[in-house]
């Protein structure tokens, strides 16, 4: 059965926070059943992000392992980072390959596009493919160097088994990536 609802009226939009990084908005809302509640977001950067599932080969994922303030731990997860202002998704997510994992690709193709949290927040990840590496190294932001560690992509429930993977969309992008290159056997090897 298919509901369809009004969006609710902006009766008011005002920001409570910002960081350097981050703005909470308040939205004052009227439903179209007259109910009104109060919602807060998070605001990021508006030219999105990217995600990159980087493939040395058929078989084989690049995987970081970076520190999250948020956890206050290592993980273990895919590649990432925010699109410049200027820069297009594919070149974006080279960029951060080079500046993360030390290679770049020459064949990079959108996979799926994914939001965390939305209804707290307005972020949306362009997940990427990447496949033919080759070696070459940016200077990046981060604090200390990645440490890149490769995975078979096949073995992604001993990889959920770990307590340092947990990343909701690099979880999410290598079981997207895998069951695409499962579906594309038939496909010309693109290695």
């Amino acid at each position: 059965m298919s509901h369809s609802h009004e969006k609710p009226r902006i009766l008011s939009q005002r920001e409570v926070a910002r960081s350097q990084l981050f703005r909470v908005e308040s939205l004052d809302l009227r439903f179209s059943n007259g109910a009104e509640r109060t919602f807060e977001r998070l605001m990021g950067t508006d030219n999105g992000a990217v995600m990159i599932v980087a493939m040395p080969d058929p078989d084989h994922v690049l995987l970081i392992r970076e520190y999250a303030a948020g956890f206050e731990d290592y993980v273990l997860t895919l590649p990432k980072g925010l699109v410049d202002p200027g820069e297009d998704i594919v070149t974006a997510a080279n960029r951060e390959l080079m500046e993360e994992c030390g290679v770049g690709a020459h064949n990079i193709e959108p996979l799926v596009e994914l939001s965390l949290a939305p209804n707290y927040m307005r972020h949306r990840m362009q997940v990427m493919l990447a496949t033919d590496l080759y070696e070459k190294r940016l200077p990046g932001d981060e604090p200390e160097p990645l440490i890149v560690e490769t995975h078979a992509i096949e073995e992604l429930p001993s990889l959920l088994a770990r307590e340092d993977f947990h990343e909701a969309r690099a979880i999410a992008a290598l079981f997207i990536a895998r069951d695409r290159l499962r579906n594309e056997i038939s496909r010309p090897q693109l290695w």
